[in-house]
């Protein structure tokens, strides 16, 4: 047997008072008699008082830690999702020691002659980065100088 999916409460809330609506009005409109006020009481005067005052213990709410989670989840992807700028994720990648110095020359290098490329069509982009490029390098020579 599957499982039951699992919803905000808010989410919840609203699905249960925008299908009740829906289903009382094509009720209605079909003029099914009794299925139009017992739609409406089943809907908005049982279902949504049930889910607010029972709330996590209703059984198609997900706990609140799990929604906190998702949320934080969601928030996170969002700031990997921004951050397009190909030096700053290979600057990340470095600080976080996924790869190492050899590498990240090497990736470095590359996107240089690539930016250089971009230069033709973006003079100003092209030498912002190149500028970021070159502190990087200093940093660079700096952290393998020093013990």
């Amino acid at each position: 047997m599957a499982a039951l999916p699992t919803f905000e409460k808010k989410r919840l809330m609203g699905l249960v008072a925008v299908l009740s609506f829906g289903l009382t009005s094509l009720f209605a409109v079909l003029e099914l008699g009794v299925l139009v006020p017992a739609t409406f009481v089943v809907g908005f005067l049982i279902l949504l008082p049930v889910v607010a005052v029972l709330g996590e213990d209703f059984p198609l709410v997900e706990p609140a830690d799990a929604t906190a989670e998702a949320a934080a989840t969601a928030d996170a992807g969002q700031a990997g999702s921004r951050e397009d700028d190909p030096v700053a994720t290979l600057r990340r990648r470095y600080a976080t020691g996924e790869i190492d110095e050899a590498e990240f020359e090497r990736r470095l290098d590359r996107l240089l002659e690539t930016e250089e490329l971009e230069g033709t069509v973006d003079g100003d982009e092209a030498r912002r980065r190149a500028d970021e490029l070159t502190e990087i390098e200093a940093e660079l020579e700096s952290n393998s100088t020093s013990p």
